[in-house]
């Protein structure tokens, strides 16, 4: 029991960390942008002004404006009619953002297409209640081009790019759309095309493409949903054989 004339222990503090003014003003900016009170396109005070505004050094407010620059969401142009204006970030951001973290982060290629067979299929029926007949067009002119490409592998890979972004652009979720052109062009720089698309890979692939936008064309979700799965699934099973395992054969699309 302590004594009644023990003295009290002193009053102790933890350690305070103070935001860098640079931060704290690049933290208003990106919130107000973000937030729609800036506008696409919109340009910011001159420097002179930004440093009678806040207060802060000329110094603090060119680095806050460099990292919104790096954040992409302002452009800084230099030059008569110069400055600093507002960019919001756009699907191709989000793009962008997924294959930095999936290169830096080495993600496996097992992963990726894990990733990819959880939400194309999504996509995919999505694309069949939503699409347009711009979407239909996209869609057949990729096909098209896929088709025609023949024996040329990279017009072929091109086109099939441009019809797998197509689905997702029908869908019309913007979140998706980012996610599924990042996770296709990771995975394809990832699998040795060379070895792995053949004549008889290139014929399955067209025929899913064909059997999918018939689907989506319909309005037919489910079936879009079904045909989708079992295309990427059979792509990533077939993949298999560039990382050393068994070679698994495409199959022809069902339904």
């Amino acid at each position: 029991m302590p004594s009644a004339h023990s003295t009290p222990p002193a009053p102790r503090f933890d350690t305070l960390t103070v935001p860098k003014a640079s931060d704290v003003l690049a933290s208003e900016v990106r919130e107000r942008i973000l937030s729609g009170e800036f506008a696409e396109g919109t340009p910011l005070p001159p420097e002179r002004q930004l440093v009678e505004q806040t207060g802060l050094s000329r110094a603090t407010v060119r680095e806050a404006l460099r990292i919104l620059e790096v954040e992409r969401l302002v452009e800084i142009r230099p030059g008569r009619g110069g400055g600093a204006f507002v960019h919001r970030p756009g699907r191709e951001s989000l793009a962008n953002t997924v294959q930095l973290v999936i290169r830096g982060q080495q993600i496996r290629l097992e992963a990726l297409h894990e990733t990819r067979e959880a939400i194309e299929p999504a996509c995919a029926a999505l694309a069949a209640g939503r699409r347009t007949q711009q979407d239909l067009a996209d869609l057949d002119a990729a096909h098209a081009e896929l088709v025609d490409a023949g024996d040329d592998i990279r017009r072929f890979l091109r086109a099939n790019v441009r019809w797998h972004n197509a689905v997702a652009r029908a869908g019309g979720n913007e979140l998706l759309i980012g996610f599924l052109s990042a996770l296709s062009e990771s995975i394809y720089a990832a699998t040795n095309l060379e070895r792995f698309m053949d004549t008889r890979i290139r014929e399955v692939t067209a025929q899913a493409h064909a059997k999918i936008t018939e689907a989506i064309r319909s309005g037919d979700a489910a079936a879009a949903r079904r045909r989708m799965s079992r295309h990427v699934c059979g792509f990533a099973r077939a993949a298999a054989e560039v990382d050393g395992r068994e070679r698994v054969e495409l199959t022809e699309p069902e339904d």
